[in-house]
């Protein structure tokens, strides 16, 4: 195989902030920092973020006019601009409750139209606020959970246990076939004409390849070889994902899918999913998503349509 991601066209895995996990505990400097003027917030509602109008980018707010809310530090920018501390720029975030309004975008509307910046900024303050969503109560002993370390730790007042952000890993993969072609799969939920590549969570005890190898043959039946090649990497914090993108071939090509998770599954030529997406009666994967950049890599350039 000699398919690879185009560098730097995974969106969500663009990130320039210094996270500075250093300063989490250092409450006299976050206080210090979050009185300055030039800091910036992010506001978060639910896993929507605030947005200028055009839809483009952040609306990144200075303190004084943020929402009340959970406060969390997301690093420091150290590339000075106008106005900028000579010891770097503080950005935070808040999380407010109720429902987002128009004036809020989520990560698959905005992601892609990001600077580098501003899409690490998302994902990482997104991630966050799914994970606090969800661990208000320790898993241990039950009790409500105490914010710590700038928004990044839940500490348990009861049992001492202390609660970190995790995210889960999952494979996602394109398998080609003796004649190079790339198998696709449909979810039942999807429509038809919608296909992806094929992806799962990684199980406990088991390996990256292992688990390519499990995912493939439990969907369609499929049977992966020794040649897995490792793509690339996105954290998708939808909720609390990374994807581990990969290339293998398939030693045993037969269709048998498992009619749970994936109603259909084929092989297809570059021919056939050229014209298939130019007749619009196929749809890829969005361009945020590292199963689009999987295809694009196999197919060698990029292609037209998406969900």
């Amino acid at each position: 195989m000699a398919y690879s991601i185009v560098p730097g066209s995974l969106s969500l895995s663009r990130s320039v902030l210094d996270r500075a996990a250093d300063r989490r505990r250092d409450v006299e400097w976050l206080e210090k920092a979050w009185a300055a003027e030039d800091t910036q917030v992010a506001v978060v509602a639910g896993d929507k973020l605030a947005v200028e109008p055009d839809r483009t980018a952040l609306r990144l707010v200075p303190p004084a006019a943020a929402p009340d809310g959970l406060r969390i530090f997301l690093g420091i920018d150290w590339v000075r601009g106008a106005g900028q501390a000579a010891d770097g720029r503080a950005v935070f975030a808040v999380l407010v409750g109720g429902e987002p309004d128009e004036s809020y975008a989520g990560l698959r509307e905005v992601g892609g139209v990001l600077n580098d910046r501003e899409a690490g900024i998302a994902v990482n303050v997104v991630g966050l606020a799914n994970w606090h969503a969800v661990h208000t109560h320790c898993a241990n002993c039950g009790a409500h959970t105490e914010v710590v370390d700038a928004g990044h730790v839940r500490h348990c007042p009861n049992c001492g246990l202390n609660h970190f952000p995790r995210s889960d890993p999952a494979i996602i993969v394109l398998v080609t076939d003796d004649q190079d072609r790339a198998l696709l799969g449909r979810n039942e939920a999807w429509p038809e004409g919608r296909y992806s590549t094929l992806a799962g969570f990684v199980e406990p005890g088991e390996s990256l390849e292992a688990a390519v190898r499990r995912e493939v043959f439990e969907e369609t039946g499929v049977v992966v070889g020794e040649e897995i090649e490792y793509a690339g990497s996105q954290p998708w914090p939808l909720p609390s994902s990374l994807m581990l993108g990969f290339y293998a071939r398939a030693t045993g090509y037969a269709i048998n899918v498992d009619q749970d998770e994936i109603a259909e599954a084929k092989w297809f030529s570059r021919e056939d999913l050229a014209a298939l997406v130019e007749a619009g009666t196929m749809a890829l994967p969005g361009n945020i998503s590292i199963s689009r950049r999987l295809i694009e890599g196999w197919y060698g350039k990029e292609l037209t349509g998406s969900w």
